[in-house]
């Protein structure tokens, strides 16, 4: 099972987490069309990868964060809160990875 490390709560199982998309995507205006709100809320790139995603702690704080996580093995790598800026990872499989922006 995949544990996932709660910025407010510590470490947890996923049973206790709703998975809330990826973090990066941006949510189109309140006028867009509706092909563009399709778009947004049905097709996702699913990188092979790390990947940032949302996170919400539904069965614990109750609180939305965010993950960096590899989509191969599941490791997560980094979480951090809403706002805060997005985290630098250094030896990432042998590589510096830049995740911020």
């Amino acid at each position: 099972m995949l544990t996932i490390p709660c910025p407010f709560c510590g470490e947890r199982d996923e049973a206790e987490f709703r998975y809330g998309g990826e973090a990066l995507q941006e949510i189109p205006p309140a006028e867009a069309s509706d092909a563009e709100w399709a778009d947004y809320l049905f097709n996702r790139d699913n990188p092979k990868g790390l990947v940032h995603e949302r996170w919400c702690h539904s069965y614990g704080c109750n609180q939305w964060f965010q993950v960096v996580r590899d989509t191969v093995t599941h490791r997560v790598h980094a979480v951090y809160r809403v706002g805060e800026a997005r985290p630098v990872l250094d030896d990432v499989d042998g590589a510096s990875a830049e995740t911020g922006g």
